[in-house]
């Protein structure tokens, strides 16, 4: 029983109706028809009193030999007014009770048809449309039947999650446009500050000779190393503004090139500490931007090993549709969340900017992001952190 009210509750808006409207005539004939039945039974009973009982029996002995009998209708002026019009009432009701019961069933099935079929999936998606209205996103749409409302309630909550998910990106370039200015304050004016102060002194103290030549070289050696900061954080910035045009290239890439890949990156920057690599040996082929996928682990390999005290592990498995590369270190573990760790020009500490600019983890979420995938990060129950970096594969 349950299997067929929930194939009923699945069928189609058309399908439904035309039920509907078959089940309502189907009832509304039958209906009718006993009516007529009966008032034609309520009828007889009336004009049987006012009947001559002799002349009947009579017609009903003829009826034998090849007539037929019926109780004959008396005049209206013969019968009490009461009986005049109930027996007025069994004609209507024989006349006219096919049609009174079609269109009442024809109009209760529209209602039935309204309340079971269209009432609540129209009353969620009001509901909805005033919530996105009000700029409320945090809900969903529980309306699931199989049929054209549910595709369309599924289609709208499936819009209102994309409206989500740009809102919050939206909210995230908006943050990470603010620590843009934020670190562009920073990063600027520091280095601008110290020449400037630079300058200043050797102005001053190099005409006078109060200051030595051995002084004014390390015055200015100091102040190139104020240039490269700057030279950095400009090619980090255009590479910033460069990635939202960038497009991604499917390449075919199996586990056996794509270890052959990062074994080349680590004899690179690995020397400094120990790395084992693990690859998970698969038939399957990956389609993704190799280079891509190069940079975030470059990126994640590098701020491993910044902060990793001996020991680095990389985990990488591979199927034809998913691509997943998790970096762990025995270091301190992550002190903040995820989310401020990886917004852009993020430092642990001011003598971070001295060295990089804080754009690694930033870069690879959004590299992870525009190849479908996204960036975890965690810490280790056993202490260091953990950042798994999944790409999904592009056509």
């Amino acid at each position: 029983m349950g299997k067929i009210r929930d194939k009923v509750r699945n069928l189609s808006v058309r399908k439904t109706i035309l039920l509907y409207l078959i089940l309502s005539l189907l009832i509304s004939f039958l209906l009718s028809a006993y009516i007529a039945w009966a008032a034609s039974k309520v009828q007889e009973q009336i004009w049987w009193k006012y009947t001559d009982e002799d002349a009947y029996f009579a017609a009903v002995e003829m009826a034998n030999k090849g007539y037929l009998a019926q109780i004959p209708r008396p005049e209206s002026y013969e019968m009490s007014r009461i009986d005049h019009g109930i027996s007025e009432v069994c004609d209507f009701l024989q006349t006219y009770s096919v049609l009174v019961f079609s269109v009442v069933g024809s109009c209760l099935s529209v209602f039935l048809f309204y309340r079971n079929k269209l009432k609540k999936p129209i009353e969620e998606l009001e509901m909805a449309s005033q919530r996105i209205a009000d700029n409320d996103l945090d809900f969903r749409i529980t309306y699931e039947n199989r049929d054209e409302m549910g595709h369309l309630c599924h289609e709208f909550d499936r819009m209102r999650g994309q409206l989500e998910e740009n809102n919050r990106k939206l909210w995230r370039m908006i943050e990470d446009e603010r620590e843009l200015r934020s670190a562009v304050a920073h990063d600027i004016r520091s280095p601008l500050s110290v020449l400037k102060g630079y300058q200043e002194m050797l102005i001053d103290y190099l005409p006078d000779g109060t200051i030595d030549r051995e002084k004014a070289v390390e015055m200015l050696q100091e102040g190139i190393k104020q240039i490269r900061r700057m030279d950095v954080f400009i090619d980090s910035m255009q590479k910033m503004n460069s990635l939202e045009h960038r497009t991604l290239k499917a390449e075919q890439i199996s586990h056996a090139q794509l270890e052959k890949d990062i074994q080349r990156e680590l004899n690179i920057l690995g020397k400094e500490k120990r790395i084992d690599l693990s690859v998970c040996k698969t038939d399957e082929i990956f389609c993704g931007d190799q280079e891509v996928i190069m940079e975030v682990l470059e990126n994640l390999l590098s701020n491993a090993i910044r902060y990793s005290r001996e020991q680095i592990d990389i985990k990488v498995s591979l199927t034809s549709e998913l691509l997943t590369i998790s970096v762990q270190d025995d270091g301190n573990g992550f002190q903040e969340d995820a989310e401020k760790i990886t917004r852009a020009f993020h430092q642990k500490n001011i003598k971070d900017s001295l060295t990089h600019t804080g754009m690694g983890m930033y870069l690879a979420r959004l590299y992870c992001e525009k190849h479908g995938g996204k960036l975890l990060l965690e810490n280790e129950k056993l202490g260091g952190a953990i950042v798994t970096a999944v790409f999904h594969r592009i056509a």
